[in-house]
C-alpha cells in the first residue's frame, strides 16, 4: 500500500522539478504536469467516459492515457492522486479516532470487507475527510513511480474554496458540477457550513438535491449567492434550472492567473487537479 509522501529526488535536474497531478473517478479521468520552475502548465488532458467503469476498467484507461502522454518516462519530482467518489465522510477534528475509521463511513457508505480506508486532516480547519480510494490505482502508481501522496477530490475542493473565500459575513454555496455528480460547499465566515457529493441524472435530480440542501441549512433562495463551476455554463439546462429556483446565481471562474498555460486551454484543465499542484 502506498503511503502519503512524495518521491525523493536524488539527481536534480530542470526535469526533476515537474509534478503530476492525477484525478481517477468511475467517470472519468484528467491529470496535469507543472513545470514548477517556470510556474507552467505543460500537458493536461481531461477524459469523461460514455458510462461509469470499475475500478479495475478505470486502470486499463489509466494506462493507456499514461502510453499516449509517455508519462512512465516523464522524470518527476512529485506526484498527486486525486480519487474522486461519494465514498467519504467529514469529521470534526476534535471526534476522530483513527481506528474508528468504518464507523464513520458505515451510516452513509456501503462498505465491502476488503476496503481500504484512509483519510486526510483538511489543514487549519479542524475537519477530517474519511473515505475509500481506489487501492487498485494506488497500488498501480507505486509500481510505476514509488512512493507519492493521495488526497480525496473532497479535501482538495474544500481546502481550495475555503483558501480563496472572501471574507463576507453571509453564507455562499458553491456547487462544483460534473457529468453524473455535484459537490454542494457552502461557507461563511471563512468557516466551513456544508459539503456532500450528489449523484444526479436529470436536472431534475440535480435541482432537487441543492434545493432540499438549502432548506435543511435554512438559505433563503432569495438570498443566498449560489456560484455554479466545472462542467456548467449560463444558458445550459443545469443553469437554467437553478436560475429558476434560486435569485442570486453566478457562474464562479475560478483563477489560472499563478500558472502558465502556454497553448493550453483553460477548459482542459480540471478544478481539483490543478488546485492539488
Amino acid at each position: 500500500m502506498t503511503k502519503k509522501e512524495t518521491n525523493n529526488i536524488k539527481d536534480e535536474t530542470i526535469s526533476d522539478y515537474q509534478k503530476l497531478s492525477i484525478q481517477v473517478s468511475l467517470d472519468g479521468l484528467s491529470f496535469c504536469v507543472l513545470d514548477t520552475i517556470g510556474n507552467t502548465i505543460l500537458a493536461s488532458e481531461r477524459i469523461i467516459f460514455d458510462n461509469e467503469l470499475n475500478p479495475y476498467g478505470i486502470q486499463k484507461e489509466l494506462k493507456g492515457l499514461f502510453n499516449q502522454h509517455d508519462l512512465k518516462n516523464t522524470p518527476l519530482s512529485e506526484i498527486v492522486v486525486i480519487h474522486k467518489n461519494t465514498l467519504f465522510s467529514l469529521v470534526p477534528k476534535s471526534l476522530f479516532d483513527e481506528n474508528e475509521l468504518a464507523n464513520y463511513l458505515k451510516f452513509n457508505t456501503k462498505l465491502l470487507a476488503n476496503d481500504h480506508l484512509d483519510y486526510d486532516e483538511i489543514e487549519n480547519y479542524d475537519v477530517v475527510n474519511v473515505y475509500v480510494p481506489f487501492v487498485n490505482i494506488n497500488n498501480y502508481i507505486y509500481e510505476l513511480f514509488g512512493e507519492f501522496e493521495f488526497k480525496h477530490h473532497s479535501t482538495v475542493l474544500i481546502e481550495t474554496l475555503l483558501n480563496n473565500h472572501s471574507n463576507g459575513n453571509e453564507p455562499v454555496c458553491y456547487v462544483h458540477v460534473s457529468k453524473r455528480q455535484f459537490d454542494v460547499t457552502v461557507i461563511s465566515q471563512k468557516k466551513l457550513v456544508f459539503h456532500n457529493t450528489f449523484e444526479y441524472t436529470t436536472r431534475e435530480d440535480f435541482i432537487y438535491y441543492l434545493l432540499f440542501t438549502l432548506e435543511q441549512l435554512n438559505l433563503d433562495t432569495e438570498t443566498v449567492p449560489l456560484k455554479l463551476f466545472g462542467a456548467v455554463e449560463e444558458g445550459d439546462s443545469i443553469y437554467n434550472i437553478c436560475y429558476t429556483y434560486v435569485k442570486h446565481i453566478t457562474i464562479f471562474i475560478p483563477s489560472f492567473t499563478s500558472y502558465h498555460l502556454g497553448d493550453l486551454e483553460t477548459e482542459t484543465i480540471d478544478f481539483t487537479v490543478l488546485n492539488a499542484l
